[in-house]
């Protein structure tokens, strides 16, 4: 029986490595922190979140909460650690991100067949192991150089942004009103800061106008996901581009007016005690005294301790499709497999799942079976299967988890989008059902 190597301890290779682990082969886990880090990590601890505490949805009906649903009947360990850590955030699951960490750090080191290996990795070393690549959409630049020669490629970049914190203390609470989206979930998940229609304008005009932080060498040539689009460029699209996506104030009305007030940001806890709130959408590459001195002139954050500030960072992916297999197998060499951001899914439930999906099948292969393909009727086999065949698009670009990239239902459904999606739901688990009996008799 071969052993498995994961190197990279995200979100994604903690998932590798716990479920193949849990498959019964041994398994080492290469990890650089903390002797090095990237410039976005700051903590030694596994899957370590950079960006937003969300996991967004727990809706089954919608596809990242039905990709949740998938995972948690495969017994993933990063649904076990969101559970675990979760704070309020109405229908969305968020976690506290530094529990969350010590969660999965723990679980995985409890594991004895599970060996921490402290180095930074510069290829999959060609020793007889199985490997899942799975450092991220930071990979250091020695092995970023390794997959350029081996996987044939020119580029491996595109740039991804962070939203700033605040700390809950210094927003002006008579300024600001806790209010979940039309009513939804618990008042207090999150803090509204209104704006008048002068007071955005005012803020409009500075945010457009700001400047950005220096991109040196490589980093110069600026390209952005959709899904991650640093707030002042959304908003040099248009004056009311923020008013109808971060800036939206439909369905929460201030209590001192009792009317929806003209824009408004809305802020999310980051922690369980509420001592830190996340801007949301306000992903940026804002030079640090223009966001403090743009950002302030929300009213409610006028006089805000800014405890992180947004930042730009370099972001990693393959061309994958042709590359990969439905299975996250590298097709040259199916001794090699690739999990996260880099692979091309986008979102921190969607990297774990591409890990949850490469560790089963790593181990699998490991002891001499046969892989498991998720069929594309369920959302981690649909996200396997945009991976390895792309879209219509010339260029293959990011994907988060969505029913469109599912294989349709085969006849229509009536009772609209909901009973739609409901069905796709139940289509979903009969397939996972089935997995699931497959992987038990390897346990």
């Amino acid at each position: 029986m071969k052993r498995v190597r994961v190197i990279g301890a995200g979100l994604a290779g903690a998932e590798a490595a716990w479920q193949a682990a849990r498959l019964g082969v041994d398994v080492e886990l290469w990890e650089m922190k903390p002797d090095k880090f990237t410039p976005a990590h700051k903590s030694a601890g596994m899957a370590e979140l950079v960006c937003s505490n969300s996991l967004r949805s727990d809706d089954i009906n919608n596809a990242v909460g039905l990709l949740k649903a998938e995972m948690r009947a495969l017994d993933s360990l990063i649904m076990r650690a969101a559970e675990a850590t979760r704070v309020p955030a109405g229908s969305a699951l968020a976690v506290d991100r530094y529990a969350f960490s010590d969660y999965v750090t723990n679980a995985v080191t409890s594991l004895s067949n599970v060996t921490i290996v402290r180095r930074e990795a510069d290829c999959a070393p060609r020793d007889g192991a199985v490997t899942v690549i799975a450092t991220g959409p930071l990979t250091s630049e020695p092995l970023a150089e390794w997959m350029r020669g081996a996987l044939g490629l020119s580029g491996l970049h595109f740039y991804d942004a962070a939203a700033p914190i605040v700390d809950g203390a210094t927003v002006d609470p008579e300024r600001a009103y806790f209010a979940s989206r039309y009513g939804k979930g618990d008042a207090s998940d999150y803090l509204n800061c209104p704006l008048t229609k002068d007071e955005y304008d005012a803020f409009y005009d500075a945010l457009i106008t700001a400047r950005t932080a220096e991109l040196h060498g490589e980093d110069a040539e600026l390209t952005v996901f959709e899904g991650c689009m640093p707030v002042e460029i959304m908003a040099s699209r248009g004056r009311d581009t923020l008013r109808f996506g971060p800036m939206k104030p439909v369905g929460l009305p201030d209590p001192a007016t009792g009317r929806e007030p003209y824009a408004a940001l809305q802020l999310r806890r980051e922690n369980a005690a509420g001592t830190m709130y996340n801007l949301v959408g306000f992903q940026t590459h804002l030079a640090f005294p223009e966001q403090k001195r743009v950002f302030s002139m929300i009213p409610a954050l006028e006089h805000a301790e800014f405890l992180r500030y947004g930042v730009m960072h370099r972001n990693t992916y393959i061309d994958s499709p042709g590359t990969l297999t439905r299975t996250y197998a590298l097709a040259s060499d199916p001794d090699i497999y690739f999990a996260g951001q880099m692979t091309g899914v986008e979102g921190y439930v969607e990297s774990a799942a591409s890990g949850m999906y490469a560790g089963i099948n790593a181990a699998r292969r490991a002891l001499g079976i046969d892989e498991i393909v998720f069929p594309d009727t369920t959302m981690t086999g649909a996200m396997g299967q945009y991976v390895a065949t792309g879209a219509l698009s010339a260029d293959f670009q990011p994907m988060n988890a969505n029913f469109g990239i599912i294989a349709p239902l085969e006849q229509r459904v009536k009772g609209g989008k909901r009973a739609r999606n409901e069905q796709y739901a139940r289509r979903a688990f009969e397939a996972i059902g089935e997995i699931k009996k497959k992987i038990g008799d390897c346990r």
